[in-house]
């Protein structure tokens, strides 16, 4: 059995047989209908990071246009990701949008079994004709934190950890041990970051069968560090880096935290007075232009976009609270990074950046669609 509960518009499934709460909105506007359908990756909904940023995509895309219905459903456990796949298809939705890398294989083997359904991958790359892969390059922001956090640290440490060991969580990790070796070579100095070796490619993550779900798995790390001096600490672990953060929020100003994927001041003020900044990716803006694409007809799979600094898929967020607090200098050359890596004289290199798909054989990809093209600029920035 299946209750449905109507409220402001939004429609609640509490589904039976242990399955998370879907929640959707229903199109009413003139044109062909499409319905959207998002799965979550296990950290939920409210995780106020990659899978929350996703559902405001899908959000968007229904406020800018009314006859695209929107609904999600939460995966508590790896488990949950193909039955959560295949019932989207059963429920006949037009896209299903997969948040997070971890959901490549079964996305892969869902979308092959349903070659007429269009599929989306949020942190995926998959080759095949019904599938729009959405991608960042968040070495290149994370670079930017690292110069950022070598340059706020008293104490001469800082610290990155991820919720586990896979290329969508590594690829910030990286960037932000090359911002700060590269402080270092400028300044004469020996910031040390912990948590994470870049040459081993190895480091702290999550504990557990929850890595992005863990709040109090994300704090004991974050202790540990801030045992061993570090005062700066940049979680990549979705809702595990809540934990961080209420560390910082308890430790009255001597824990500093750079968030990723939302801005942190916009999805969890509570927060905000902790974050120096956010490693921005704009995972929204791309899940709202995908979806867009299916409901104009201009969706063609085997193709996807990466986000970058040049074209606002990623980003530095700004500094909020601390905007009075960090130096003009530092500031400025922060600008000038940024500037550089665009430019290509600063090449931010990691083992884990995202390659754009190859359309398999034999499917049309239209000239006006680019493997690697531009997202709009965050509503954030």
């Amino acid at each position: 059995m299946v209750g449905v509960l109507a409220v402001g518009g939004l429609f609640l499934y509490a589904a039976g047989c242990g399955k998370a709460p879907e929640k959707s909105t229903t199109g009413t506007g003139a044109g062909k209908a499409t319905k959207a359908c998002m799965v979550t990756d296990t950290g939920g909904i409210d995780d106020k990071s990659f899978n929350s940023a996703a559902w405001k995509g899908m959000q968007d895309a229904h406020a800018g246009n009314s006859n695209i219905a929107v609904q999600y459903v939460q995966s508590k456990a790896e488990t949950d990701y193909e039955p959560n796949l295949t019932g989207f298809v059963t429920q006949k939705c037009d896209v299903i949008v997969a948040v997070g890398g971890l959901m490549g294989n079964a996305t892969t083997k869902v979308a092959t079994a349903n070659p007429s359904t269009k599929f989306v991958i949020v942190d995926g790359s998959i080759a095949l004709p019904n599938v729009y892969s959405a991608q960042f390059d968040t070495a290149q922001a994370g670079y930017l934190a690292g110069y950022l956090a070598a340059g706020s640290t008293k104490s001469g440490k800082v610290g990155t950890y991820g919720g586990l060991n896979i290329p969508p969580v590594t690829v910030f990790m990286d960037g932000f041990v090359d911002g700060v070796a590269h402080y270092n070579e400028v300044k004469s100095k020996s910031v040390q970051v912990l948590g994470w070796n870049k040459q081993n490619q190895s480091g702290s993550f999550v504990p557990g069968s929850n890595p992005f779900g863990d709040a109090d798995g994300g704090k004991s790390i974050s202790t540990a560090m801030v045992s061993q001096g570090a005062d700066v600490v940049m979680p990549v672990a979705g809702f595990s880096g809540q934990g961080t953060a209420q560390q910082a929020l308890d430790s009255k100003g001597a824990l500093k935290v750079i968030w990723v994927d939302q801005d942190g001041c916009v999805s969890a003020e509570k927060f905000c007075s902790v974050f120096l900044s956010t490693v921005v990716k704009n995972i929204s803006d791309a899940v709202k232009q995908a979806v867009n694409k299916v409901a104009d007809g201009s969706f063609a799979g085997g193709t996807g976009s990466i986000g970058t600094l040049e074209n606002n898929g990623v980003q530095l967020a700004p500094y909020h609270n601390f905007d009075s607090q960090i130096p003009a200098d530092l500031k400025g050359e922060i600008d000038k990074l940024k500037a550089d890596i665009i430019s290509g004289t600063i090449k931010v290199q990691s083992k884990s950046q995202p390659v754009a798909p190859s359309a398999p054989a034999g499917t049309p990809v239209p000239s006006s669609q680019p493997s690697s093209q531009p997202v709009p600029s965050p509503s954030a920035s």
